[in-house]
């Protein structure tokens, strides 16, 4: 049964669009505000997301590009927004599809199973690293270290994905907040970045097993196994 994130404010359309969906044969996980589709995302595994552009605690926009930046699943915009620069700037932040409301439910479910289809046939978004002492699975957000499963949060799995996968740069505190924190809306400081890369460095590193280097004054850069992502 694959899973569906619905973001929709409009309190009767989320309703109706889950009772529908469900009598698809989909699992649907609904979510009045961006802040409840976040907390669904750090909590669950979701195939697709459906997303309203314009949410009480934010821009549609801005969280599809944030959650592109970090996993690759399928988003489809539903909006009353229609202007033609409105649909170019979903596509542009990454929506592999852009439908205005009102909408014709048949055609929604056929879009949805072309975005599925082509997530398929895209090899699947499995996402991991493998160096033989440290395992970790980014779409599962699952870790094992020597092993053993490690516990790590959504925050941290974050932070790891982004030095890994720019293994080669260094990654300022700077960076690093505006990817992991400044899409939840929240106000951090840098202190946040130094907290949470001490955190991980007591989980996954030992005197063999170095990870992360700090570059002071510039940010941090990854040492571990320069890797390509298996899909």
């Amino acid at each position: 049964m694959k899973r569906i994130l619905l973001i929709e404010d409009n309190k009767d359309l989320n309703t109706g669009l889950t009772y529908d969906l469900e009598s698809e044969n989909y699992k649907v996980f609904s979510a009045l505000t961006l802040g409840e589709g976040l907390s669904v995302l750090s909590e669950k595994e979701v195939d697709l997301i459906l997303l309203d552009g314009n949410l009480p605690d934010g821009d549609g926009f801005d969280f599809c590009r944030s959650v592109k930046s970090e996993r690759d699943i399928p988003i489809i915009f539903l909006t009353a927004r229609d202007m033609d620069q409105d649909e170019m700037r979903g596509f542009d932040c990454g929506a592999d599809d852009y439908i205005t409301k009102p909408f014709n439910m048949p055609i929604l479910h056929r879009r949805i199973k072309a975005a599925l289809r082509k997530a398929a046939a895209d090899g699947g978004e499995r996402i991991q690293y493998d160096d033989g002492h440290l395992k970790i699975d980014f779409d599962a957000m699952a870790a094992s270290l020597g092993g053993e499963p490690l516990t790590m949060t959504p925050t941290e799995f974050k932070i790891l994905r982004l030095l890994i996968a720019n293994a080669e740069r260094v990654m300022t505190k700077t960076l690093l907040l505006e990817k992991v924190w400044d899409s939840t809306g929240n106000f951090v400081d840098e202190h946040a970045v130094a907290v949470n890369i001490n955190r991980l460095r007591k989980k996954i590193e030992s005197e063999e097993h170095p990870y992360i280097k700090t570059l002071y004054g510039m940010g941090y850069q990854w040492k571990g196994k320069k890797t390509e992502w298996k899909n």
